[in-house]
C-alpha cells in the first residue's frame, strides 16, 4: 500500500468556469515503480516508458477535451468513473462519491493521511483498486487515495499511468500504451 509521508497537495486549477484539483503526494517508503515514474515526469518530453509493467489491453487515445484537459471514462471494479488526467498526481485520487460507488464506505476508511487542498486541509484514506480500464488499457490493483473534502473530480495520477509501457500527449490527444 501508499506509504505517505507529511507532503500532500490538491492544488485548484481553472478550465471553462470549473475548479478541478491536482494531488501531490510525497511517499516515504515509494516503491521502485513510483520513483521511476517521478524520475520520468521530471525528465523532459511528455512520453513515460515504464519497465516491467501489468498493463494490459489495446492502445488507447483520449481527445483533449475543449477546456484543454483529457478527461477519461473509465472502467473501475466494474463500475464507470470519470477521471481528469493528471500526470502530476503521484496517485489516483478518488471523490467520496466515486468511491461509495466503487464500494468503498467513505464512513468506514481509516483517513490517516492529511492533505492540503484548494479548500483547505483534508484527511486521505488508502484503498486498493481491482482494476482500472481506459479504452481497455487495464491496469490491476491500482493504489489510489479517496479525499475526504475538496476535491472536485476523480483524478487519474501515476499510479495508474506510470504502469502503462508509455504514455504519450499530442496537440490532440493523450495515448495509452499497456
Amino acid at each position: 500500500m501508499l506509504k505517505v509521508a507529511a507532503l500532500a497537495a490538491v492544488a485548484a486549477l481553472s478550465a471553462a468556469g470549473a475548479a478541478q484539483g491536482v494531488v501531490m503526494l510525497d511517499h516515504v517508503n515509494r516503491s521502485a515503480e513510483l520513483r521511476r515514474a517521478d524520475a520520468a515526469v521530471a525528465s523532459e518530453g511528455a512520453a513515460f516508458d515504464a519497465a516491467g509493467t501489468e498493463s494490459t489491453g489495446p492502445a488507447a487515445a483520449i481527445d483533449k477535451s475543449p477546456d484543454g484537459h483529457y478527461w477519461a471514462e473509465a472502467m473501475v471494479n466494474g463500475e464507470r468513473v470519470r477521471f481528469l488526467v493528471d500526470t502530476g498526481a503521484t496517485t489516483v485520487a478518488l471523490t467520496p462519491e466515486d468511491a461509495r460507488r466503487l464500494g468503498y464506505d467513505p464512513a468506514r476508511l481509516d483517513y490517516q493521511f492529511q492533505v492540503a487542498t484548494a479548500g483547505g486541509q483534508a484527511r486521505a484514506a488508502e484503498v486498493r483498486l481491482a482494476s482500472v480500464s481506459v479504452a481497455g488499457a487495464t491496469v490491476p490493483d491500482v493504489d489510489a487515495l479517496v479525499i475526504e473534502r475538496g476535491l472536485p473530480t476523480s483524478l487519474l495520477g501515476m499510479t495508474y499511468l506510470g504502469r502503462l509501457s508509455r504514455f504519450e500527449a499530442t496537440r490532440t490527444s493523450l495515448i495509452l500504451r499497456p
